[in-house]
């Protein structure tokens, strides 16, 4: 059994965002919750979503911003499957390009 890394990425701009409504947050965090309940065997980490940012490099420390909006952890037996775990995901409904990237996790030597 591997493991996978999901990140979601985020399309909308801070104004469509806050377009929408409470209505639609609502449905989206039910939908978000229906598909986690389905998916409950393979999850591994619900996951959180990705706010201030930080990024440490030889020179020192800067704040940015990117696309990254979220993360989630599965496991399943090869990566096809875990990609399918996350197709018809309601994040990719939410805003038109959103995407989720699935990357695995292979374990680390000893």
């Amino acid at each position: 059994m591997g493991r996978f890394l999901a990140l979601f990425n985020g399309a909308a701009d801070e104004t469509d965002k806050t377009e929408l409504t409470d209505q639609q947050q609502t449905e989206f965090l039910n939908a978000w919750a229906s598909w986690a309940q389905a998916n409950e065997k393979a999850i591994v980490d619900p996951g959180a979503p990705l706010n201030a940012k930080k990024r440490v490099t030889g020179r020192g420390v800067e704040d940015f911003t990117d696309a990254l909006t979220a993360y989630s952890i599965v496991e399943a037996d090869s990566h096809d499957e875990a990609v399918r775990i996350f197709s018809g995901h309601p994040h990719l409904g939410l805003f038109a390009g959103n995407s989720i990237a699935v990357l695995e996790c292979p374990p680390l030597l000893s």
